[in-house]
């Protein structure tokens, strides 16, 4: 799958973003794909890449432009253990700094700039997420409710966008939990705010995992829990986007 680097304009400036798409010169369903915490690197290509390939453009955004291109701050090939604390110690005073109303502003330069792409077709698009780019998912859904068809969250705090906005979601959802972020009565208390709004959803913790359990580059990485992520969305995205 081709990829390229794009500038997206925003409120606040450019934000550097990555692309990936069929190189068959049609117009494909678009798909706004947020990173985690960590960010573009590598295995985000990847992963967008690969959701490309089966027939989605997909924009990665690096949502912490204001603090200069991806990657914002330098990242060790693999991110274990030892690694991670000094990562986010680094990197939380951006997340922190990432407030609902740049998410907000953001989203709308993201979309407005998907609908101007000669490879990304009209019509509704989906957003999905990972770890605080899973709330980022799902704010901009519920932002853009005539726009944003499907959303899904990995390893995400979705609950965190609060029960008022989850009662205004009209996407098709999918959330998929790591077993450590979320407990059985966690989730019980998710799907029903969920139930409670109507939404058409699914939401589950996935067995055996941790947090980030979706990323190739970190010992939180699960093989199984990457497959089944695929087995979610790639189905709820079928459903969502039409003349796929």
């Amino acid at each position: 799958m081709p990829t390229k680097m794009l500038q997206i304009p925003t409120a606040d400036g450019q934000a550097d973003a990555v692309a990936a798409f069929p190189d068959d010169g049609e117009r494909h369903p678009a798909v706004l794909m947020y990173a985690d915490g960590f960010g573009i690197r590598p295995v985000l290509r990847e992963m967008a890449r690969e959701l490309a390939g089966h027939g989605y453009y997909v924009l990665v955004p690096n949502f912490f432009y204001r603090h200069g291109p991806a990657p914002v701050i330098e990242l060790p090939e693999h991110i274990g253990a030892e690694a991670r604390t000094a990562v986010m110690g680094r990197l939380m005073p951006l997340i922190e700094a990432h407030t609902p109303e740049r998410t907000l502003r953001d989203a709308d330069a993201y979309l407005r700039f998907l609908t101007t792409q000669p490879e990304a077709g009209a019509g509704p698009v989906a957003v999905t997420g990972y770890c605080i780019g899973g709330l980022l998912a799902v704010r901009t859904a519920v932002a853009h409710p005539g726009q944003v068809a499907a959303v899904a969250g990995f390893h995400a705090p979705v609950g965190a966008a609060g029960p008022d906005s989850l009662r205004t979601l009209t996407a098709q959802a999918h959330f998929g939990h790591a077993a450590t972020d979320l407990t059985p009565e966690g989730l019980a208390e998710l799907n029903q705010a969920l139930d409670a709004a109507g939404v058409d959803y699914t939401s589950e913790i996935y067995p055996d995992t941790v947090h980030g359990f979706t990323m190739a580059d970190t010992d939180a990485f699960n093989p199984a829990a990457l497959r089944r992520h695929w087995d979610r969305l790639l189905p709820l995205l079928g459903r969502a986007l039409p003349n796929r």
